[in-house]
């Protein structure tokens, strides 16, 4: 557990910068703002990178902010200035160690929870990633999340795609968040990074299919750029190079290196392949940006599809990457 997380301005909705889409989950929480009927404790569940934790932090600058207009924090009291600075010790963090949120994690927050907050009219208390929550330690949170100490507020996030456990959904009020469209997407790119230009914005926020978060990994891990070079391979006829199969065997390897990275690059295929369906029935496509593979019908689209499906499942059971990798892009290239 964290006593507190450095934040910048644009995660907590202050300083004039918008916080784009989500309108839902805006108007349930102004609405329990604006008549002090804020539940004790929330689950944020909705589809990876598309600002759940961001808007967390909004929520809990928003409320203990001295003069908060709904939902939008000032950005110059004090307690602003703390949670901007990542010093406030009213804002606790529990994130995930070695990919699982642990028992001794639980344990430290509710012994913390055991004492007031320093200086706050409510600590807030922000656990991310629930759906990688341990059993015991999910079971260890449960009495804390039904009937929580005074003066605290909880806010959990999950990611859709997670499994998260009937007895923490049933003691959480849950707010559904949304894929953005491509427009509030660009936005939000290009709000966070002034070299990025409109034209590389636009495209990332179609590739990212509705998650800035997805976006901006595949901007920061160059993942688009060997996504082309893999796509170049792919749409060539089969047998055009004269030493395919070496460079099959090379690629896979680049693949396995990227790691946990790796069902990222699986999306952005599925997607090419979506686009040659679409290209293949006369339809526009979503990227308008590669080469698209001709020759092949419907059903193959299909099985290629299928055969990344498969590798995502070996993956989950933690087969050699590697040789799942070699295995897919061989039946790519059939």
């Amino acid at each position: 557990m964290h006593a507190h997380s450095k934040m910048s301005a644009i995660d907590l909705q202050i300083g004039g910068k918008p916080f784009y889409g989500q309108h839902q989950a805006k108007n349930l929480l102004s609405r329990s703002l604006a008549s002090d009927r804020l539940a004790h404790a929330y689950l944020f569940r909705g589809p990876e990178g598309v600002g759940k934790q961001f808007f967390a932090r909004g929520l809990a600058a928003a409320v203990n902010c001295a003069a908060a207009n709904g939902l939008i924090a000032c950005g110059e009291c004090v307690s602003c200035k703390k949670l901007i600075g990542g010093s406030h010790p009213d804002f606790l963090l529990v994130s995930p160690v070695k990919g699982a949120i642990r028992i001794a994690q639980i344990r430290d927050l509710i012994k913390a929870l055991s004492f007031a907050p320093y200086e706050a009219a409510t600590r807030v208390i922000l656990i991310e990633d629930v759906h990688t929550m341990r059993q015991e330690a999910a079971n260890s949170l449960l009495k804390t999340l039904e009937e929580p100490p005074e003066n605290n507020l909880l806010i959990l996030t999950a990611d859709s795609a997670g499994v998260v456990l009937q007895t923490i959904i049933s003691r959480c009020q849950s707010i559904p968040f949304y894929g953005l469209t491509n427009a509030e997407t660009s936005k939000i790119l290009l709000q966070q990074d002034d070299t990025l230009d409109l034209e590389t914005a636009t495209l990332l926020a179609k590739l990212g299919e509705g998650s800035p978060g997805k976006a901006q990994l595949f901007r920061r891990k160059e993942l688009i750029d060997f996504w082309k070079k893999l796509v170049v391979l792919l749409a060539e006829p089969v047998g055009s190079r004269e030493n395919e199969s070496g460079e099959l065997l090379l690629m896979a390897e680049s693949m396995a290196a990227l790691k946990e990275h790796l069902p990222h690059l699986f999306s952005l295929v599925k997607l090419w392949i979506r686009d040659c369906l679409l290209v293949c029935h006369g339809q526009q496509p979503a990227t308008d940006v590669l080469n698209t593979r001709k020759g092949w019908n419907s059903e193959q689209f299909f099985a290629k599809l299928q055969a990344i499906n498969q590798a995502e499942k070996e993956l989950g059971r933690n087969c050699n990457r590697t040789l799942v990798c070699e295995v897919l892009l061989f039946r790519l290239r059939e």
